[in-house]
């Protein structure tokens, strides 16, 4: 059965109920069990409007419901040396516990995929912790599995 009443908005930073819906969205996924358990610093929030609004490979993407902000993806495209190719990475994906479990993730997912296809990618990826049982469930249904070889992810905070 296909949602009818969700709508897909590319983010535009100038927008002010954009903005109220980003950083929205953004402090809920910061705050659950699977985020950093913080709210995003509000003496940032002008610094990342602005960085990530002039990002030259970034782009946000909402899920709506009934004209209301359900979720969003926060994107980035990339490129890879071994497919000469340009891909999507997934940066951030959220949907508001009131929105879940009605397949607004699916359909975000599925949308970005169908981006990816029509801008002649060769790949979506992701990152998952790997205690994220339900994203990594959802992520299946999707089609995304683990890279072949698995991969790690690793990083050095400065």
């Amino acid at each position: 059965m296909q949602n009818t009443d969700i709508e897909f908005i590319h983010c535009d930073f100038d927008d002010k109920e954009h903005q109220q819906a980003f950083f929205s969205l953004l402090n809920e996924y910061m705050l659950h069990p699977m985020g950093c358990g913080e709210p995003f610093s509000e003496d940032k929030k002008e610094k990342l409007l602005e960085e990530l609004g002039n990002h030259p490979s970034a782009f946000v993407l909402f899920v709506t419901q009934k004209d209301e902000f359900a979720g969003m993806a926060n994107c980035f495209i990339n490129y890879s040396t071994f497919r000469a190719a340009y891909y999507i990475n997934i940066h951030d994906i959220i949907v508001t516990q009131k929105h879940q479990n009605k397949g607004l993730g699916k359909a975000l997912l599925n949308e970005i995929t169908a981006i990816a296809k029509e801008e002649g990618c060769c790949k979506v990826n992701l990152e998952v912790r790997e205690d994220n049982n339900n994203a990594m469930a959802l992520y299946s249904k999707t089609g995304f599995g683990e890279c072949k070889p698995p991969m790690k992810f690793w990083e050095i905070q400065l």
